[in-house]
């Protein structure tokens, strides 16, 4: 792999600058969430039922997973930068569709348009693979995603006050005119890390069995995979079991809810700072078992008495910070097994996870009532983390037996 040169912010024939990587991810984490608080004001104004409005969130994650197949051989091809400039121009023009769409179903055609806006996650993590060794990788992805997760923390809250004052359009604006200003930064700062291949988009394609047929590749992934489904399934139980079980009102639950974000933050902290000294598949390791052990510390409580907020809420600061950690390291593996198909693996491994993590936080959903408290959701996501240990102990025995 050819050394890219060193990054010089705002110079577009260097690689890009942190910062940089961050927002391009970020801006997709705030598209997924921002508007969330104004749904009832949307399904008002478009005089539709809510849970058709709700779609509007499982849709983009239905075509987000499908598009990271795509974009990642494409980039592949033909370069990180203007597959990124481009999914950013196709984002803004969703965006506008959603702006002035006339009823509800062509605002969710524009919605799920929307979903483009996934190549940041998936060029970020592309590009930083492409810098530097699997080991610095997981370092840089980790401080990527560190600064990417206060997007989920602040964004609602940012949302609900926009929404408040100026009416749920604004939001979209808000993400129309940071789309143009991520344009803009990616143009001036986004340099080429990639070395094109020659050939039709349908080989690159092609090369994907080459892709699975590594079990390495398919141990990160998997590790990756359950990990976000816990997470996943928070995500579709927790509101259920905030408001009907604990009886929290809404603001009280959003301040709960950041409980596993606030993990999530510090869990990328440490994987940039220790990942190069204690290596991919010990930190991923790690971080597993942390998710593990506090929601199996969380399931003990419950059973002997102590199912409340607390000890519910408290619980998913250990899975935010295990995923933290694994996380990072996950992806940083699945972009190792073959470093030529950089892109291709970002996008695969990403559709896994978001693909696996939305089936399990839909059963998440379908397994809670107020008769079985919260036992169903903290079961589902111990489960899901235990299997994050089994995969990631199989990639190490793997790796020990051919003596990587």
């Amino acid at each position: 792999m050819r050394t890219p040169p060193r990054p010089r912010f705002l110079d577009s024939s260097t690689p890009p600058a942190l910062v940089t990587l961050t927002l391009m991810a970020g801006l997709g984490a705030l598209s997924m969430n921002i508007f969330l608080p104004t749904l009832p004001d949307m399904t008002a104004y478009f005089q539709t039922d809510y849970r058709l409005m709700q779609l509007s969130v499982a849709l983009y994650l239905g075509v987000n997973a499908v598009l990271q197949v795509i974009i990642g051989p494409i980039s592949d091809r033909v370069g990180r930068r203007p597959v990124m400039l481009w999914s950013l121009v196709l984002f803004m023009l969703a965006t506008l569709g959603c702006l002035y769409a006339p009823n509800a179903v062509i605002f969710l055609v524009f919605r799920m348009m929307q979903a483009v806006i996934v190549g940041g996650l998936v060029l970020s993590r592309a590009v930083v693979r492409d810098m530097v060794p699997a080991d610095r990788a997981a370092s840089m992805i980790g401080y990527v995603t560190m600064g990417m997760s206060l997007v989920p923390m602040i964004g609602p809250a940012v949302g609900g006050v926009i929404g408040e004052m100026f009416g749920w359009q604004a939001n979209f604006w808000t993400l129309l005119l940071l789309g143009l200003g991520v344009w803009w930064l990616c143009w001036r700062d986004l340099g080429e890390t990639a070395t094109p291949h020659d050939g039709r988009l349908i080989d690159q394609i092609r090369e994907y069995p080459d892709l699975l047929a590594s079990p390495r590749f398919w141990g990160y992934c998997l590790s990756a995979m359950f990990a976000s489904g816990s997470f996943f399934a928070y995500l579709g139980g927790a509101p259920f079991v905030g408001t009907e079980i604990y009886h929290l009102d809404q603001s009280a639950l959003g301040i709960y809810f950041g409980a596993a974000a606030l993990g999530y933050l510090f869990g990328n902290f440490v994987a940039g700072r220790a990942s190069v000294r204690l290596g991919l598949d010990r930190m991923i390791l790690a971080g597993a078992l942390i998710a593990t052990l506090g929601l199996g510390a969380s399931l003990a409580l419950h059973y002997v008495g102590y199912d409340n907020r607390w000890v519910f809420f408290g619980a998913m600061i250990p899975v935010g910070l295990g995923n933290g950690m694994l996380l990072p390291n996950a992806n940083s593996g699945m972009l190792s097994v073959r470093p030529k198909l950089a892109g291709s693996a970002s996008g695969l491994g990403g559709a896994m996870m978001i693909g696996g993590g939305a089936a399990v936080s839909a059963v998440a959903g379908m397994m809670l009532s107020p008769e079985t408290g919260a036992y169903p959701l903290l079961w589902l996501m111990f489960l899901s983390a235990a299997l994050s240990i089994v995969t990631i102990l199989m990639v190490m025995r793997r790796n020990r037996r051919l003596g990587g």
